[in-house]
């Protein structure tokens, strides 16, 4: 029997592709951020097969993104490299502990879930404050950005590469948040297309790493993938009737709550 013959779709977890999907088309929010706690929590997944399921959904999602960005030329491609200098041996780095240590153990298991509830509270920080904490960190550095060295963005992708390979959480919100701060002269659209388009190898080499370990439930991520892709197109359309702040204030709380509750397991 092939893998083919074990997938089937699953209507609840196809649900909560459809639902984490609109929302993610609708605020531009990370699926990781979502759909990796809901996993847990809701679904009662094993965390570290929750956080590699979910890296390779997103490997597929942002893939889509990244291709729309490329062609609509939104994306610069010095800042992806440099980002991926520090991510990819920090991703290798992290596999490589996750695989040492084995995947069910209660260290394993604990730095995962221990990470998770850090990256969802940062990116809750990032999501409710991102304007405050730009404006201030340009008020009081105000060359900040302008001649930013090479290495600070290679750091920012290994800071990404560690939370992402631990958590899936981190490549949107906290990666948008930093390429603002280093690149403020780069209008925000090529920020994002950036940030997506170094999201792809990022996810890919990670979730590949999961899926070598073990950590992948293929039933699920098909059922995921078929619920995200309607729920990203209705919620893309959507979005430009809703009220933008609201709904950010919305996830950014919700996101609060939830890390908070990871860290107190």
């Amino acid at each position: 029997m092939n893998l083919v013959d074990h997938l089937a779709i699953i209507p609840g977890y196809a649900l909560s592709g459809l639902l984490v999907g609109f929302l993610v088309g609708m605020t531009g929010v990370g699926g990781g951020s979502l759909m990796t706690p809901l996993l847990i929590m809701v679904f009662g997944f094993h965390p570290t097969t929750a956080v590699g399921t979910d890296l390779l959904f997103a490997a597929v999602t942002k893939t889509v993104g990244a291709t729309i960005h490329s062609a609509g030329k939104t994306v610069e491609w010095r800042i992806v490299r440099r980002l991926a200098v520090g991510s990819v041996p920090a991703t290798i780095l992290c596999l490589i502990l996750i695989a040492h240590f084995g995947i069910a153990s209660k260290s394993v298991t604990s730095m995962v879930s221990l990470t998770l509830g850090v990256a969802l509270l940062l990116s809750a920080i990032a999501l409710l404050f991102r304007d405050i904490i730009i404006t201030w960190i340009n008020g009081r550095f105000p060359e900040a950005g302008l001649n930013s060295p090479a290495w600070l963005t290679v750091l920012v992708g290994a800071i990404l590469g560690v939370l992402v390979s631990l958590s899936s959480v981190g490549a949107g919100a906290l990666g948008t948040v930093a390429l603002v701060i280093l690149y403020p002269r780069l209008p925000v659209v090529r920020i994002v297309g950036s940030d997506i388009a170094h999201a792809v190898p990022l996810t890919l080499l990670a979730g590949l790493g999961h899926w070598y370990l073990g950590n992948i439930n293929f039933p699920l991520l098909e059922s995921l993938l078929v619920g995200s892709i309607p729920g990203i197109i209705a919620g893309s359309y959507l979005a430009r009737f809703a009220n933008d702040r609201i709904l950010k204030t919305c996830l950014g709380a919700i996101l609060a709550v939830v890390g908070g509750r990871m860290l107190l397991k």
